[in-house]
């Protein structure tokens, strides 16, 4: 399954990076603990997250993560939007609070 699948199976809003929504997609981490996520996320996971700063994108640079997801109708700002789109990795976002998202995703991979 890639980004793209999860965005059209979920009706996601795609913020940035929709030059890379082809990526595998390998599993999901939901926490909003960006050491959390740098200690425990793998290569190819979508990270759940209200976090919408640019300090994400650092994160899921170094982990090669395949996309992150806002919850909660968040939305990022301009400069964290501009670091995707260089970094090749999607911004995503739902209207879902994070549990029912992360439920979706992994009913979706299974």
């Amino acid at each position: 399954m890639t980004v793209q699948d999860i965005v059209d199976k979920l009706n996601l809003t795609v913020f940035s990076g929709s030059q890379d929504l082809s990526a595998p997609v390998a599993g999901g981490y939901a926490s909003d603990l960006l050491s959390d996520v740098m200690g425990h996320a793998d290569a190819g996971y979508l990270w759940i997250t209200l976090q919408a700063h640019k300090n994400v994108l650092a994160i899921a640079s170094l982990k090669e993560l395949a996309a992150v997801i806002l919850v909660k109708g968040i939305t990022p700002d301009e400069e964290t939007l501009s670091l995707s789109n260089q970094e090749g990795i999607p911004i995503l976002g739902s209207d879902l609070e994070t549990f029912e998202l992360a439920g979706k995703i992994y009913a979706l991979l299974s």
